[in-house]
């Protein structure tokens, strides 16, 4: 039976690889540099990508930190009226 790329029982002749390409080499690309010129090519990458980054304008700024304050006001309001429900029901409870 066989298929679009070829018989079933015969391996396609670009999956068959020599015995010497199939040991891997040590270390690869990063063997050849050494430690600071890694942590240098990190760095221009780090400041390349913030180079991408879309910075907010100061007023989109003002409102998004308005808006994480009066939300977490809020949820500090909602964790102490459980809180405090929880505890007056515990001494209820047990005394």
């Amino acid at each position: 039976m066989t298929d679009a790329v070829g018989s079933i029982d015969t391996p396609d002749a670009q999956d068959e690889v020599p015995e010497f390409k199939k040991k891997a080499r040590k270390g690869g690309k990063r063997a050849k540099k050494g430690p600071l010129k890694r942590l240098a090519i990190f760095y221009r990458q780090i400041v390349a990508e913030l180079r991408k980054v879309v910075w907010p304008t100061r007023n989109q700024l003002t409102s998004y930190t308005t808006v994480v304050i009066f939300f977490v006001a809020i949820m500090i309001a909602l964790v102490t009226v459980i809180d405090y429900g929880l505890n007056h029901a515990a001494k209820y409870v047990f005394g």
